[in-house]
Parts: C-alpha cells; sequence; structure tokens
C-alpha cells in the first residue's frame, strides 16, 4: 500500500530524527525550476523510499510529488517518478506541464503509465529514474 509523505518527514527519517509537530503545520513550499532540478540530481535510497509518495511542494502554484513505487522484487526495482499531483478537473497542459508515459512496476511486470511533469524536468529527463 502506497503512504503518503512529506519530504520533511523523509529526511528527518533518514537522518534519524522524529519530526516536530511544528514542521507539519507548515504548507508545501514553492518550488523554482532550479530546486525541482536539485532535488530530481540528487540521489535516492531505494529501500527508505519504496511504495511512498512525497510532496516536494509547489511549482507554480501545482502540487509536485515523487512516487517510489516498486512491486515484485523490492527494493531493488523501485522507481522514482516526479510529477505534478493534479485535481481530477485539471488538465496537464493547463498547469504547463507535460505529459510523459514511463514505465511502473506492477506484480511482476511493468507497465506504462502517464504522468503530468513540470516543464524543467523534461529536458533532462530526471522526472524518472530507477
Amino acid at each position: 500500500m502506497r503512504r503518503l509523505t512529506s519530504i520533511m518527514t523523509v529526511l528527518m527519517a533518514i537522518a534519524g530524527a522524529g519530526l516536530g509537530t511544528t514542521a507539519c503545520a507548515t504548507a508545501p513550499a514553492q518550488m523554482d525550476a532550479a530546486a525541482l532540478q536539485a532535488y530530481a540530481g540528487k540521489p535516492w535510497d531505494k529501500a527508505t523510499l519504496m511504495n511512498t509518495t512525497v510532496e516536494l511542494g509547489r511549482y507554480q502554484n501545482v502540487p509536485v510529488v515523487a512516487e517510489f513505487p516498486c512491486s515484485d522484487v523490492c527494493p531493488q526495482y523501485t522507481v522514482r517518478i516526479i510529477h505534478y499531483q493534479l485535481p481530477s478537473n485539471v488538465s496537464c497542459a493547463s498547469v504547463g506541464g507535460v505529459e510523459k508515459k514511463v514505465l511502473v512496476p506492477v506484480a511482476i511486470a511493468v507497465f506504462q503509465k502517464t504522468f503530468c511533469i513540470p516543464e524543467p524536468l523534461v529536458a533532462s529527463g530526471l522526472y524518472y529514474s530507477k
């Protein structure tokens, strides 16, 4: 089952510290293109993050998450997909995103799934990593 986790929670868990109650009350921060690219370029731990979704913040006032799906052979087959988290009534084009199909592990197979990617991550391809 997927868990929705804030980036602060994940970072604090990796550092071995508990999350303070004041951090829970803060709204997701606005991010610029450089912040998105910096996050996407950093290494990540498959075992710690498998089957989670991390709230990164907001890019152009739209929520951005990093999703870490895995199935079958975990954590080895965990992938990271950085994408907009859009309400069902909002189109990708209307927020300036780019629709991209990526392979997502499901059971013992992988399936293509379409995600709305923030434009600054499209050219580099950093929105998807294995």
